[in-house]
């Protein structure tokens, strides 16, 4: 049972913005201050990267924990219009897949950075999270991705 009303969580969700958010914001600030120049959500890459680093022939994508169905302290499936929910993760891991398939064969490397390495229990430190992913984007593996560290 949802502790909000229907009305009042569509409310809530339809406040949750797709560009800009704080972790992509954090990300963007990072690499400006690290030297690193972009250009963001180009249109005519698949998947519309969220940040695009042209000079490293590297695409970053910031995902959500949540939206994208990331096996960490910040994902739990919603306990009402679970089917719903579970059709919708799916479609993003989906349209997640096609994308970095479609961005290979152009010759793109993806780096996927995941929300929890960035807020949470299992937040990276931040110089910690900045040097990784300097090394990410200078490594030759076609994809890297970075999530928090692991509690236990």
């Amino acid at each position: 049972m949802d502790i909000v009303s229907s009305i009042k969580r569509s409310e809530m969700m339809a406040g949750i913005r797709n560009k800009n958010t704080r972790p992509e914001m954090q990300v963007r600030k990072g690499l400006y201050a690290l030297g690193f120049r972009y250009r963001l959500h180009v249109k005519a890459l698949p998947g519309k990267p969220d940040v695009v680093l042209p000079k490293y022939k590297t695409v970053i994508f910031i995902n959500g924990c949540f939206w994208h169905g990331h096996n960490c302290h910040l994902f739990k499936m919603p306990q009402t219009k679970t089917e719903f929910w579970s059709e919708k993760i799916s479609k993003n891991r989906l349209n997640d897949d096609l994308a970095i398939k479609r961005l290979q064969q152009l010759g793109w490397s993806i780096i996927i950075v995941w929300e929890c390495s960035l807020k949470g229990k299992e937040k990276l430190k931040s110089d910690a999270f900045l040097n990784l992913l300097t090394l990410q984007i200078q490594s030759p593996k076609p994809i890297k991705e970075i999530h928090g560290i692991t509690i236990k």
